[in-house]
């Protein structure tokens, strides 16, 4: 019998086709080697998942629902649209999938400290609130500018017990706040081990990260299933670093009916620094240790981003994104600021559901192919997180619409 894609990538090396890897300072090689091989051993212990198992049900509140989206699908006039409420997972986003699991691998291999780099600070709480739950001393890095538009979640962190310390160099946002979680971490590497957020990073976490988020796309798929009676026809998620897109890709990736499509943010405009739409407009390099697409400005280095959601302004992507895309496995869409403050406020007024930006650009594209397909089609989009962090700053820059769409 033929291996399934997830058993078949990476491969030993940590290689989807040619990217990925694991491109780090000597000093971390051991750290790393030691990571991998406790991953390779957990994964397959009982007491790990039975562990992981518990935890899911019995504090991140999972499996979490598929709601029909009516009334945006009524509005849009097309295809039905289906939202996989990751949003109610616990701390409101779909980072604690991966977090519990990295604090448990943290505590296996005698760590005391958790270290990691936040944008939105979905990351940073989900971490914070798996380190109080495992008794683990945590450290979160956040760029200033993110630290002053997402306020709730600063203090959130801080409230779980959390040392959040600020990004001040560059443009203080996601990727200086890796920069400053690797430098706070080398010298810490027998202590603590750095939690990478997304399917980012040197092997073993963009493959880690994967597999512990996939736990959205296999619930997904069975829910579905219960739904339609059928798969889905397309998927969609947001791609800033990919770890909610991997997440629910990896329950239909082997189905090849199903169109996958990972909806990147476009900003306010084409040229560099206006955007984050790495797959789209970037090329082939190495940054915070591994090989993937990058946007690189003229020099080669990493190119200034930006985009309305924090948590998806990344001048790189997940290898696994890139191979996915390279090979026509997926298809990469996108969503400007303008299109996902529209989805914010029409998802907020029409079903009751207040969405994070980032998740927002993925129903900002899945409401404008959901006008160009018939009403048989079917669309499931992976709403990644709620919008709590964000409602201070949408409502003063773009003010409440007066009316119902």
């Amino acid at each position: 019998m033929s291996k399934s894609y997830l058993e078949s990538y990476p491969d030993e090396k940590g290689y989807f086709g040619k990217f990925g890897g694991s491109y780090i300072p000597p000093v971390l090689e051991q750290p790393f080697a030691d990571i991998t091989k406790a991953y390779k051993e957990l994964k397959h212990s009982p007491e790990f998942i039975n562990e992981l198992k518990y935890v899911r049900k019995h504090y991140q509140g999972r499996p979490t629902p598929i709601s029909f989206a009516k009334n945006l699908t009524e509005l849009c006039g097309g295809a039905k649209i289906y939202l996989k409420r990751e949003d109610l997972n616990h701390t409101g986003a779909h980072k604690l999938n991966h977090c519990m699991a990295e604090v448990i691998l943290a505590k296996h291999l005698g760590k005391k400290k958790v270290i990691a780099e936040t944008g939105a600070g979905q990351h940073g709480v989900a971490l914070a609130t798996a380190a109080a739950y495992f008794g683990l001393e945590c450290e979160i890095h956040m760029g200033e500018v993110d630290i002053a538009k997402e306020h709730p979640n600063v203090v959130r962190m801080q409230i779980l017990g959390a040392n959040v310390i600020p990004a001040t160099h560059g443009l203080k946002t996601l990727k200086e706040a890796v920069d400053s979680a690797f430098e706070s971490y080398v010298p810490q590497a027998d202590t603590a081990i750095y939690c990478i957020g997304s399917v980012v990073g040197p092997h073993p976490f963009p493959m880690m990260v994967r597999d512990f988020q996939s736990v959205i796309g296999f619930e997904s798929k069975e829910q579905f299933l219960e739904h339609e009676g059928k798969l889905p026809d397309n998927v969609i998620a947001c791609v800033g670093g990919g770890s909610n897109a991997m997440g629910i890709f990896a329950g239909f990736i082997d189905d090849k009916e199903v169109n996958l499509i990972g909806v990147e943010p476009m900003g306010v405009g084409e040229k560099l620094g206006e955007h984050a739409a790495t797959l789209t407009y970037g090329t082939e390099g190495v940054m915070h240790g591994f090989n993937s697409i990058m946007l690189k400005d003229e020099s080669g280095e990493p190119a200034p981003v930006y985009s309305v959601g924090s948590g998806i302004d990344y001048p790189s992507v997940g290898p696994e994104h890139a191979h996915l895309m390279q090979t026509g496995r997926t298809k990469v869409a996108l969503c400007n600021d303008e299109e996902a403050i529209d989805a914010f406020y029409k998802l907020s007024q029409l079903e009751g559901i207040i969405p994070a930006l980032e998740s927002a650009h993925a129903v900002g594209y899945a409401m404008k192919l959901a006008k160009t397909l018939g009403k048989d089609k079917t669309i499931l989009i992976n709403l990644s997180g709620r919008g709590d962090k964000d409602i201070d700053f949408v409502v003063q820059n773009y003010p409440i619409p007066n009316a119902k769409f």
